[in-house]
């Protein structure tokens, strides 16, 4: 893989979609519909979805690509491949709440190690560069040239006194059952893979997860925590998440700075 064109044709995508998913956000009125699942899709899903695929399938024709928005891509089976979700948080996105992103990721043998997070209604951007390494990009953004640019490193978490992010629209009791279980010095809410950067920039020290998840929910953010040091593991016995697994689910997982004591589940 040519990383240096990974990066630029992720990013520059990431945003161009971004600029696509915020026109619509701002229309007067858009259709939700419901898929199969019972999850919600938009006009941006499908949209960002178009144009992310086309981008990624011409700029590299011989990898394979996953993307939420595609059944048919979903049986495909690989230990490397690129995986999208076009609009991750549709829910915040109907609801106006702005904490969506947009996810790339490349996944080499099982682990997500390039990716893009953008989150166009909050003016944040994370992505990893050619060595793989984490950075926070500085608004304005433009999809041709790179701006300021902000290495971004895990928190040297202090495990009487964490800071835990959870889901804004997943809440549910064993995730609280689990989080009373360490000592918590601050909780904040957020949507999307948006927790997973948050512990990439130090913001938060741990995010567990106790639901159900898919790979294209996570494998931008957790590539963009990996680069800055950051690990995600299985809830159940701490294994590393893998990618590439039977129908792209995912077990319940944590997210965290490797400072953190982690406790059982």
């Amino acid at each position: 893989m040519d990383y240096e064109k990974l990066t630029i044709e992720m990013r520059r995508l990431a945003l161009l979609a971004g600029d696509k998913i915020m026109e619509i956000y701002n229309s007067d009125d858009f259709d939700v519909k419901t898929k199969s699942d019972d999850s919600p899709v938009t006009a941006a899903d499908e949209a960002a979805d178009a144009l992310i695929s086309a981008g990624l399938r011409a700029a590299f024709p011989d990898v394979m690509l996953v993307t939420e928005e595609q059944a048919d891509t979903h049986d495909s089976t690989g230990a490397t491949f690129l995986i999208v979700d076009p609009l991750d948080g549709t829910k915040e996105f109907v609801h106006r709440r702005g904490d969506f992103t947009v996810n790339i990721a490349y996944v080499e043998n099982g682990t997500p190690t390039r990716g893009v997070v953008y989150a166009p209604a909050k003016d944040r951007m994370f992505f990893t560069d050619s060595s793989g390494d984490s950075y926070e990009e500085t608004a304005p953004f433009h999809p041709e040239k790179v701006g300021e640019l902000v290495p971004i490193k895990v928190s040297e978490a202090n495990n009487e006194a964490l800071l835990v992010v959870a889901s804004k629209s997943h809440r549910d009791q064993a995730t609280d059952d689990y989080i009373n279980k360490y000592a918590v010095a601050d909780m904040k809410s957020a949507g999307s893979s948006l927790k997973f950067c948050l512990i990439a920039t130090g913001e938060a020290d741990i995010y567990p997860r106790v639901g159900r998840t898919m790979e294209w929910d996570t494998a931008a953010g957790h590539a963009v925590l990996h680069g800055a040091g950051g690990k995600v593991v299985r809830f159940d016995d701490h294994s590393p998440l893998v990618y590439g697994k039977e129908g792209y689910a995912n077990p319940f997982f944590i997210a965290y700075s490797p400072s953190v004591a982690l406790k059982d589940a």
